[in-house]
């Protein structure tokens, strides 16, 4: 097998980092306004905004983290894929243009339109920075085990240092380019990722005869303790009732959490229309759907050409499998290419994750909680408070992926998933459709998920009890599951509803009655500025 070039890879990683440094810096120059620095001007069209949707939403867990589980698990690490998938139809059909005609720049606009503003707005920037947390958790471990592969860092020192760089970098856009630099990083990492996937496909199968019963065989072969299973389920989740239980957890966590992703429901505020943010969801569907068939050959792909002991025995094990792959096809230089590719992706989603965080502080806590809506959006307050709640998040963000670093990365994003599936998805569908729904409702519904899907993640095997835990030699498994999404998404959904019921506090019904004309129709909606 070829050798890794560290500094080949250093090059290529330079190089890129040079020109989405230069694209980020040309497009900071209209930031004036909030609305230019947290909803880009809403100047983007809707297939623009669709491959930065695909950009932001394919993260390293859809590259690495998914590839490297086809090529471990199988037809459960497919699983991931199809999960991944199927979420954006309930993005597409319940929440994109209700959310983007109801709100401004964040998720609390649209969950605090017929609430009391301030807590309502409180709690949705606090589940905004929690999913955020968890998703940057995995992209840092994902950039750890990646770079150390690249450059032959095989001690922790090194990785953490190497989190350190990726956390700057992802501060650096931000805080330059703001969701205009941060959108245009997406598009060209976008246009890269589904690119390379897509040579390295055809290559694979190339190697095959365009044959895929053909690669399918080679896999089985070159992984004898998995041998046949790997092409049907069970593999890793069908070994135990638990397991089959902890399975159906993590596909309600993926289908359900993309409609309360924060960073992906902020990107339908960059566009002009209602109508633009549909076209955008259904350009990032056909882009992830084809991405998403790329990483089925790319997993045989490393399992039959790579092999499963190989990838296990690589600094960042299953997140390994792709530039594990890259380099058996086409030596140091097709892996330097892929891995600034992967490098690209870590880039743009911490970016877009960061701002998106950042943004939910500035406008819900600062400009609507401490300031009480006073503030002028046209001066700079806002995006100043932006900006500091940035670096501030990069630092925790560069010590939890740290902490998390050798984790699936894939995995790690479930629990984001979780996260956002059980604090925000049952708030927005009960404020867009249920007209009784109140603000003790919201605040039971997001607090309540919260600190459930919390406490049921530390208290599960991901954290302690088992050799692949993140604290290995502790011990506190009190929940049997890795993924709490079965449990604590109902329990959200009936928080939600006990809230309202009991509460006093009743509904605004000419705010309820201005909400659905708004939603529905788009009457009122925040149009685009004109620069």
């Amino acid at each position: 097998m070829n050798e890794s070039s560290p500094i080949l890879n250093i090059s290529i990683f330079g190089v890129f980092v040079l020109i989405t440094l230069f694209v980020v810096i040309r497009a900071s120059r209209n930031t004036k306004t909030a609305a230019d620095y947290l909803a880009a001007g809403r100047a983007f069209t809707g297939p623009q905004n669709g491959i930065a949707i695909a950009g932001d939403y394919l993260s390293a867990a859809s590259f690495l983290g998914i590839a490297g589980a086809i090529a471990l698990n199988g037809y459960d690490g497919f699983l991931y894929s199809i999960g991944f998938l199927v979420a954006w139809l309930v993005a597409l059909l319940l929440v994109a243009e209700l959310l983007r005609n109801t709100g401004k720049y964040t998720m609390g606009d649209v969950l605090s339109f017929r609430m009391r503003q301030r807590p309502v707005r409180a709690a949705a920037a606090t589940s905004t920075m929690a999913v955020s947390f968890f998703y940057l958790l995995a992209q840092m471990a994902g950039a750890g085990g990646l770079v150390a592969l690249l450059l032959g860092i095989t001690g922790t020192g090194g990785q953490a240092l190497v989190i350190a760089v990726v956390g700057a970098l992802m501060i650096a856009y931000v805080l330059i380019g703001g969701m205009k630099g941060t959108t245009w990083v997406q598009i060209i990492k976008a246009v890269l990722l589904i690119v390379g996937a897509g040579i390295m496909t055809l290559w694979v199968l190339g190697k095959y005869g365009f044959n895929l019963s053909a690669l399918l065989g080679a896999a089985v072969d070159n992984a004898p303790k998995a041998g046949e299973k790997l092409l049907g389920p069970g593999l890793q989740y069908g070994k135990t009732g638990t397991s089959k239980l902890d399975f159906l957890s993590l596909a309600l966590a993926l289908v359900l959490g993309t409609a309360g992703l924060p960073h992906i429901l902020m990107r339908f505020y960059t566009v002009p229309t209602a109508k633009e943010a549909r076209r955008s969801v259904v350009w990032a569907i056909w882009l992830i759907g084809i991405f998403y068939l790329f990483t089925l050959v790319l997993g045989y792909g490393a399992g039959a050409l790579v092999g499963p002991d190989a990838i296990n025995a690589a600094p960042g094990k299953a997140n390994s499998a792709a530039p594990l792959l890259a380099l058996e096809l086409g030596g140091p230089i097709l892996l330097g290419l892929i891995a600034a590719v992967a490098f690209a992706t870590i880039l743009a989603v911490v970016a877009g994750l960061t701002i998106t965080a950042s943004a939910s502080f500035a406008h819900d806590i600062y400009a609507n909680v401490i300031k009480k809506g006073n503030g002028d959006e046209s001066k700079t307050d806002e995006v100043k408070v932006a900006r500091i709640t940035a670096i501030v998040i990069g630092l925790v963000s560069i010590g939890g992926g740290i902490i998390a670093n050798g984790q699936n990365v894939a995995f790690l994003v479930a629990l984001a998933f979780a996260v956002a599936a059980s604090a925000n998805l049952p708030t927005i569908l009960y404020s867009l459709f249920w007209k009784r729904f109140n603000t003790s409702g919201a605040l039971w519904s997001i607090y309540g998920g919260l600190i459930v899907t919390i406490t049921l993640i530390i208290l599960s095997p991901a954290v302690s009890g088992t050799p692949t835990s993140m604290f290995k030699n502790a011990d506190f498994d009190l929940f049997p599951l890795s993924n709490p999404g079965i449990v604590s998404i109902p329990v959200a959904f009936l928080l939600g509803y006990v809230g309202t019921i009991l509460s006093k506090d009743k509904a605004d019904p000419a705010k309820q009655a201005e909400m659905e004309v708004r939603s529905l129709t788009g009457a009122g909606a925040e149009k685009a500025i004109a620069h």
